[in-house]
């Protein structure tokens, strides 16, 4: 699981980093502490917790609606230029992203949870 983790970091780096600098006036550091606290998040809450739990789909729905609001905050706090078009483009491509990531980590191997099956009827 590190392996995709630090692919997550990776790819969510590059993609906040890059998109938050072109369409705001951030920092690179203010960019970059951003995409780490985001990717550290998601991976927690939406890949360790609610992929097992649930589907790809959910899964993907719930990291897109953590970027977006994690970014309109930051924004909004950090005073950076970003419209909440901008957000929202920022969080598709973020989206598309974790689709992809997250079928990598359900064909590799993530678990779904057991204490969630529905028991037998007897």
């Amino acid at each position: 699981m590190l392996d995709k983790f630090f692919v997550k970091l990776l790819g969510n780096g590059i993609i906040v980093i890059v998109m938050v600098m072109l369409l705001s006036n951030a920092s690179f550091i203010s960019a970059l502490l951003t995409a780490l606290a985001l990717s550290i998040l998601a991976y927690l809450f939406g890949d360790y917790f609610i992929l097992p739990r649930t589907n790809n789909a959910i899964a993907t729905v719930v990291d897109a609606f953590l970027v977006f609001i994690f970014l309109w905050a930051i924004s909004a706090n950090a005073e950076w230029t970003l419209s909440l078009g901008e957000i929202l483009a920022i969080t598709i491509v973020m989206g598309v992203f974790e689709w992809f990531l997250h079928t990598w980590m359900l064909r590799d191997g993530i678990r779904r949870d057991s204490s969630v099956r529905v028991r037998d009827a007897r």
